[in-house]
């Protein structure tokens, strides 16, 4: 059984975080997502979420692609495998290759865990989205 993680805010979910899920559920049998609690997201955003961690959490729960919701309550990926294992890492390609991600890349081999990067879904983003509604 391979089990996938991902994580998100979904503070405005659109199709390309419902792709994301998609796809990241293809490539694994059981699918953890972490939900940003509030307090995670306005310590690393500086800023407090629209709709609530409940909320959110509830959304993403319900969306067939996902076997597990659990809180994320630290941007430290390391910190989550080492609780909780998991085979995959997804996460979006705009990492890749970058200093926090190549560290995280290498720690996780030492766990039996890797990332795989998927791309997002173009024409789409919660920045788009932010920016639209404040016109």
């Amino acid at each position: 059984m391979i089990i996938g993680y991902t994580t998100g805010v979904y503070d405005m979910f659109h199709i390309g975080h419902l792709n994301i899920l998609r796809r990241a559920k293809e490539k694994c049998d059981y699918l953890i997502v972490g939900v940003s609690t509030d307090e995670c997201v306005e310590s690393y955003k500086h800023k407090t979420p629209i709709i609530p961690y409940e909320q959110r959490a509830a959304i993403v729960s319900a969306i067939k692609y996902v076997d597990e919701v659990v809180p994320q309550t630290t941007m430290d990926k390391l910190e989550f495998l080492k609780q909780r294992h998991f085979d995959v890492m997804f996460h979006g390609d705009e990492w890749k290759g970058t200093e926090l991600y190549n560290k995280y890349e290498k720690d996780f081999t030492q766990y039996g865990a890797r990332i795989e990067y998927l791309s997002h879904t173009e024409g789409i983003s919660s920045t788009m989205l932010r920016e639209k509604i404040n016109g």
